[in-house]
């Protein structure tokens, strides 16, 4: 029986016992203050969710407005390509017709044995004929050298413009390459604030998803209520501004999804321009440029069809509609609705019309 008795325990004493159990003691708190990759930061309050959340929402927001200014150039920059490349395609048509000229030309003097003007004036049954057409001749040769030259210096400039082109267009491309990496980055960092929404109650998700996020309290959206409220309580102060506001509210429910501008999905800037393009005006891609395309208003001036913009970066902008109210595509995973502008920090307005 002796030997399947269970040995005793041996316990350490003096200085090991000491240094063993300071290690216990470490390896617990590590793995109290370090948890697992699957329960990540578990005493996270609702709150810091929700505005660690707003965080990654803003910053995706700031590089979305990027990214479509850099599209933006880089489309010009394509058109601007394309535009050279047909005019270099015209001028080399005609440098090819300037040359076929000089190369008859040529063949002419060919047929005459390349003979000096002295011997062909010698042999020519009629002189006078003669140095009426050699002389005519020779303007025709210089009109043609003349052109000659004119049409190569007019293809050597646009290859020059198009090198230049092609250049600023590799600068843009890769420019748009770094921001899509950089939204792929943001993409993520969302990715993971869904991931801690997910542990949200379900009806502290509910409450966040309709909430319009921005200001220290969170006031609630009026994307609801708004609707049957602000619509036409304010008149717009001209026909167009009525028309962009009308395009807005129209847009009501349809969903942000980063660099769209309609006529499905909007973001917040794709909104404006599109609410204002109905009305037949043109407005620049992004937040940052918008807020230049009219006249700066103060904020107690503002009239349904002002953009009103938000942040110190201008990374937001909404269409106002009155009564301390916008219209706007706030953010992924919410649709354009009606809120307050006081729910942001506001940065100024612009009067388009």
């Amino acid at each position: 029986m002796a030997a399947h008795r269970k040995p005793k325990q041996r316990f350490c004493t003096g200085p090991a016992a000491r240094t063993a159990a300071t290690l216990a003691l470490t390896g617990a708190a590590t793995a109290a203050v370090l948890p697992g990759p699957a329960h990540a930061d578990p005493q996270r309050t609702a709150a810091q969710v929700k505005a660690e959340v707003d965080r990654l929402y803003h910053d995706a927001e700031v590089a979305t407005e990027r990214y479509n200014g850099a599209k933006e150039k880089a489309d010009a920059a394509e058109d601007a390509l394309d535009d050279l490349r047909d005019e270099a395609a015209r001028r080399t048509e005609r440098l090819n017709t300037a040359r076929d000229a000089l190369g008859s030309f040529a063949a002419a003097q060919y047929r005459t044995g390349g003979l000096s003007t002295s011997v062909q004036l010698a042999l020519s049954s009629d002189p006078d004929q003669y140095l009426e057409r050699a002389s005519y001749a020779d303007r025709i040769g210089d009109r043609q050298a003349a052109a000659l030259g004119k049409v190569r210096r007019q293809v050597a400039q646009i290859a020059t413009l198009r090198s230049q082109a092609k250049g600023e267009l590799a600068a843009l491309t890769s420019r748009r390459a770094e921001l899509k990496k950089h939204k792929a980055t943001i993409t993520t960092k969302l990715a993971d604030a869904r991931r801690l929404l997910d542990r949200l109650t379900p009806p502290e998700r509910t409450a966040y998803e309709n909430t319009d996020h921005g200001s220290a309290d969170g006031t609630p959206s009026a994307g609801r209520a708004g609707r049957n409220t602000a619509r036409g309580a304010v008149r717009a102060p001209n026909a167009r501004a009525a028309e962009a506001v009308a395009f807005a509210y129209g847009a009501l429910g349809k969903p942000y999804v980063w660099g769209a501008t309609g006529p499905s999905s909007f973001d917040c800037s794709g909104l404006t321009q599109a609410a204002w393009r109905a009305a037949g005006v043109s407005l620049p891609r992004t937040t940052y440029t918008q807020i230049n395309a009219g006249r700066r208003v103060s904020r107690s001036e503002l009239a349904p069809g002002d953009l009103v913009f938000f942040y110190s970066g201008i990374s937001h902008v909404g269409l106002y509609i009155g009564n301390g109210q916008m219209i706007h595509a706030p953010r992924t995973g919410s649709p354009v609705r009606i809120a307050p502008i006081d729910q942001m920090p506001f940065a100024g307005a612009t009067r388009v019309a």
